[in-house]
């Protein structure tokens, strides 16, 4: 079994053939997909396509609900209280995908940094997880986390590709880390393949952040180069290679860290 913790489901280029896509992942053995909310329309919509899909792929898909950095302009009260009303749904498992991002500035440092607390004091409240977005933006958010961590049931960052030093930082906050096909990228991954083996595997979770991210590993990667969650394995396989483990053990015990973590058991 496999759990893909990051998957953008609701992203136009799945609107072709999503339940294909879903049939493709279980048949790869990826049995459960937390969908990722990234906006308060966004995390409608994978919550609306938990509900849309739980017939045919019983207790398969779950997702999360928050606004992420790029999206913190449009943070305000309404937001929050449309956030704590999806939180109630069943198939809302965590408060995200949120944090900072001071790469590309979509939103400013003030207002990041505002509906980024604002959904910490939620998640406290709820006593839901929290998924977790950084780039570029490390001293920052572990010194906003640290206020928080004491009253936060659990965190994961999500798609790490950090320094070590930020590895180090989250770990020391009792944290886990999700990692993505960025570690199969031999040029971008390289600081990555590195540190996996620094995770201590009861805090290692593994996601494809499709439809991006596509693992360079691949033999054939598919026409468009779109990432899907079937797509995870090649994942798995490179982290278990670069910290010397067998991909099953790999497999089993990161399944167990998420279904702890989400509570899905």
């Amino acid at each position: 079994m496999l759990i893909d913790i990051g998957v953008n489901l609701s992203n136009s280029r799945f609107d072709q053939d999503r339940p294909e896509a879903l049939q493709r992942a279980q048949d790869a053995g990826v049995e459960k997909l937390i969908l990722t909310g990234t906006s308060v329309e966004e995390s409608q919509s994978v919550v609306e396509l938990c509900r849309e899909f739980a017939v045919r792929f019983p207790r398969m898909l779950y997702a999360t609900a928050g606004i992420h950095p790029h999206d913190a302009k449009s943070f305000n009260k309404e937001s929050m209280a449309t956030l704590k009303a999806l939180a109630a749904e069943q198939y809302v498992v965590a408060i995200g995908e949120m944090g900072l991002d001071f790469n590309r500035n979509f939103s400013t440092p003030a207002q990041q940094e505002k509906a980024f607390e604002a959904q910490l004091e939620l998640a406290a409240e709820l006593q839901l997880p929290v998924f977790l977005h950084e780039r570029d933006a490390a001293d920052r958010q572990l010194q906003i986390i640290r206020t928080y961590r004491d009253h936060l049931v659990d965190a994961v960052t999500h798609c790490f590709t950090g320094s070590r030093e930020a590895l180090y930082g989250y770990l020391d906050l009792d944290m886990h880390i999700g990692i993505t096909g960025w570690v199969c990228d031999d040029r971008r991954g390289k600081e990555l393949q590195g540190l996996v083996a620094d995770v201590p595997l009861q805090r290692l979770m593994v996601e494809t952040d499709a439809p991006y991210l596509l693992p360079k590993t691949m033999t054939e990667p598919p026409k468009g180069k779109r990432n899907e969650p079937a797509f995870l394995p090649w994942v798995v396989s490179t982290i278990a290679e670069h910290r010397n483990e067998s991909a099953e053990t790999l497999a089993q015990q990161t399944s167990e860290n998420s279904l702890r973590f989400f509570r899905l058991d």
